[in-house]
């Protein structure tokens, strides 16, 4: 091997004033293409605004990539989940369960080797919530695994009368049930039509009709009276 072969082996994987490149250098750089007619404000709006972009770039800031690859593959998860595939969704779930699961258990043990009160009550504190969450998301993952089955109940109203609920009854049901309730319609009806002619019966303020057992009054005249009282 000559000398010129080893210097070139040494330059292999660093930069020009010597330090190593990281091969997983963050990247800021995202490639963008205009739209026709679109302009570079509103090519510019839309990344802002873009869920896909805005969660590549905190994938970008924490755990380093490219800012395009990871908006790429962000993109391309966001149309698996438009076209009905959860399965990135339930993975996601699935992974963030056991993390948080972890997260729960190493908290815990440092909780149970602290000395003072706050110290530990900090650590456990932090471990029931971390436990919290993990239940939380495996709850998320089985509801959207196994989604709830929404019953719809149709009410009918009957104005006037009792009132009932149908709950997806044959029309033949439905009729019997009216023409039973037809005869309490009625009875409420006629108790109905009692208690407005006692109503008009009992009122004093209307005024009756003379007759020979009950003539009109006249006013009554000035009494006599002695001019001298008895003490």
């Amino acid at each position: 091997m000559t000398k010129n072969e080893k210097t070139d082996r040494k330059q292999v994987g660093k930069s020009k004033n010597g330090v190593p490149e990281n091969p997983h250098k963050k990247t800021n750089t995202l490639n963008v293409t205009l739209l026709p007619g679109q302009t570079e404000a509103q090519a510019t709006a839309e990344i802002i605004v873009s869920p896909a972009i805005n969660a590549a770039l905190l994938v970008h800031t924490f755990c380093g990539g490219g800012m395009s690859e990871l908006e790429e593959s962000l993109q391309a998860s966001v149309n698996k989940v438009k076209a009905g595939d959860l399965s990135g969704m339930e993975a996601m779930l699935t992974g963030q369960a056991a993390a948080l699961q972890g997260i729960f258990v190493s908290l815990a043990i440092k909780a149970s080797d602290q000395t003072l009160l706050s110290h530990y009550q900090t650590f456990l504190t932090l471990a029931l919530k971390a436990q919290a969450q993990s239940r939380s998301t495996i709850q998320a993952l089985v509801e959207l695994k196994f989604p709830r089955q929404v019953a719809f109940v149709k009410q009918a109203n009957i104005s006037g009368g009792a009132q009932q609920v149908n709950n997806g009854a044959t029309s033949e049901r439905l009729e019997t049930r009216t023409e039973e309730s037809q005869p309490l319609k009625n009875e409420l009806s006629q108790q109905i039509e009692d208690t407005r002619h006692e109503r008009e019966t009992l009122d004093f303020g209307t005024k009756t009709t003379a007759s020979r057992t009950n003539p009109d009054l006249v006013p009554v005249g000035k009494i006599n009276r002695t001019k001298k009282r008895s003490r």
